[in-house]
C-alpha cells in the first residue's frame, strides 16, 4: 500500500519527530510504501529517506502569540489547512496514495474538515488524535460524530480503552501507543548496579514549570539514601524565560551529585544518554497526563529503564505492570519517601521491574501499533469493526 503521511507540525527534535519516524519505520517493514505531504517551506526534524511533497502555503506558528495577533495567525492557520486540505484531497482522486495518516490532530483538525472536500476523501484517511481530555471530549465527539457519515475518514484515538469516557462510537477508532525504541545504537541492557555501585537516575526532556524540577530537586538533596546515586537532568528549551530559569535552577543546584545538561538531544545523542541511565525520574504533576499518554514514560518501556512517576501518568500503565513506583500526585512528602524506597531498594526490586518491562514492551510494541493501523486502512475493513 502507498500511505501519504501529512506533517504540518515543525519541530528540531523531541517526541513529534520521533513519532513519525516510528510511522515510516513500522510501516516500511510491514511491506508499504511511505511518503510526505508537508506545507511549503517545512523543515524536517530528520531525514526519513522518503519522497516529500510540498503543499503551497506555509505553517503558521504562533506558540508565544498573545492577544489580537494569535487570534489573526490562529485563523490564518485556518485558512491554510482548509489550502492543504483542497491540495490533499486533488493528490487522492489522482491517485497519488492509497491511504493518508495525519500523525497529530486535534478536534480542531476535524472540525475544519467538516467543511471541507477532503471529507470526501477516495481513499482512507486517519487522523490520529494523542488522547482526548474532559475538557474536549465533548468537542471531538461532536465534529466525529458529523463526519460519521464519511466512510473513508477514521478519527483514531490514542488510548488504553475502547471507548473515550465510556462513550463508544462505531466510526471513533482507538489504538495502543508504541513505545520509542533505540533506533540508531545497539546497546544491551546495563546490568543491575549493586548496593556498593551507584544508580544513575535521569530527569530527561523539554524543561517547563509543569514539570516542578526545583521541588523534585529539594526534596531529593533532603532524601536519606544508603547507596551511592546520581542524578543527571536534561533540559531543552524554547524561550528565553524558561531558558533563564533553568540556568537559575542550575546555578543553585549543581554539584552535590547532580549534573546538568542545557541543551536539546537529538537522534543516537539522545538514544545514548536514555541508555546510559538506570532508571528515570518523571515526577510530572499534571491532569492531562491521565488522557494524554506519555512519551518520556513509553520512551522508559521501550529502552527498560525502572521509572518513578506520579499517579497521573498514564494510571493504566502501572495497573497492568510493575514498571516502577508511583507517588500520589502533588504530594511531595509522599515523593520524598518513594524516591528513598525507590534507591535505597533499586538493587533488590530492579530485577521485578525489568521482567515487567518486557511485558510491557511486548504490549506496546511499535510494530502491533504499525498493525493496528493498517488494519484500520485495508480496503476489506468493515465500518463497524472497531
Amino acid at each position: 500500500m502507498r500511505i501519504a503521511i501529512f506533517e504540518n507540525i515543525m519541530t528540531p527534535g523531541g517526541h513529534e519527530v520521533d513519532f513519525d519516524r516510528i510511522l515510516v519505520e513500522e510501516l516500511r517493514a510491514l511491506g508499504h510504501e511511505i511518503s510526505f505531504y508537508v506545507p511549503e517551506g517545512f523543515q524536517f526534524g530528520m531525514d526519513y529517506h522518503v519522497p516529500v511533497t510540498y503543499l503551497a502555503g506555509a505553517s503558521v506558528q504562533y506558540t508565544s502569540a498573545r492577544g489580537l495577533k494569535k487570534l489573526f495567525l490562529s485563523a490564518r492557520r485556518e485558512r491554510r489547512r482548509f489550502g492543504w486540505y483542497r491540495r490533499l484531497y486533488s493528490a487522492a482522486v489522482a491517485g497519488a496514495y492509497d491511504a493518508l495518516i495525519v500523525p497529530t490532530s486535534t478536534y480542531r483538525y476535524l472540525r475544519a474538515l467538516t467543511h471541507s472536500i477532503l471529507r470526501r476523501s477516495p481513499v482512507p484517511i486517519i487522523f490520529i488524535q494523542h488522547g482526548v481530555n474532559p475538557g474536549e471530549a465533548s468537542k471531538f465527539l461532536y465534529v466525529a460524530d458529523r463526519l460519521e457519515n464519511y466512510p473513508n475518514i477514521y478519527p483514531t484515538v490514542i488510548t488504553f480503552g475502547d471507548a473515550i469516557f465510556d462513550r463508544k462510537r462505531d466510526h471513533i477508532y482507538t489504538v495502543l501507543p508504541p513505545t520509542f525504541v533505540p533506533r540508531d545504537i545497539k546497546i544491551e541492557q546495563k546490568p543491575i548496579p549493586q548496593k556498593d555501585h551507584p544508580i544513575t537516575i535521569g530527569f530527561f526532556g523539554q524543561f517547563r514549570r509543569e514539570k516542578r524540577l526545583e521541588d523534585l530537586l529539594q526534596v531529593y538533596l533532603a532524601g536519606n539514601y544508603r547507596r551511592p546515586v546520581r542524578l543527571l537532568v536534561q533540559g531543552s528549551t524554547m524561550h528565553d524565560e524558561d531558558a533563564k530559569e533553568f540556568e537559575r535552577i542550575i546555578a543553585l543546584y549543581e554539584g552535590h551529585g547532580i549534573e546538568f545538561l542545557h541543551r536539546g538531544l537529538i537522534g543516537a545523542e539522545w538514544q545514548r544518554a536514555i541508555a546510559n541511565v538506570d532508571a528515570l525520574f518523571m515526577p510530572y504533576s499534571a491532569p492531562r497526563y491521565r488522557y494524554h499518554w506519555g512519551a518520556m514514560l513509553f520512551t522508559a518501556i521501550g529502552f527498560r529503564k525502572p521509572v518513578l512517576t506520579s499517579d497521573d501518568m498514564n494510571p493504566e500503565v502501572f495497573e497492568s505492570f510493575h514498571i516502577g513506583e508511583t507517588f500520589p500526585s502533588g504530594d511531595m512528602e509522599a515523593l520524598g519517601r518513594t524516591i528513598e524506597h525507590f534507591i535505597n531498594n533499586y538493587d533488590v526490586n530492579a530485577p521485578k521491574y525489568h521482567a515487567e518491562l518486557a511485558r510491557a514492551a511486548e504490549q506496546y510494541a511499535p510494530r502491533k501499533f504499525a498493525t493496528r493501523l493498517t488494519e484500520l486502512l485495508s480496503p476489506h475493513k468493515n465500518r463497524g469493526d472497531r
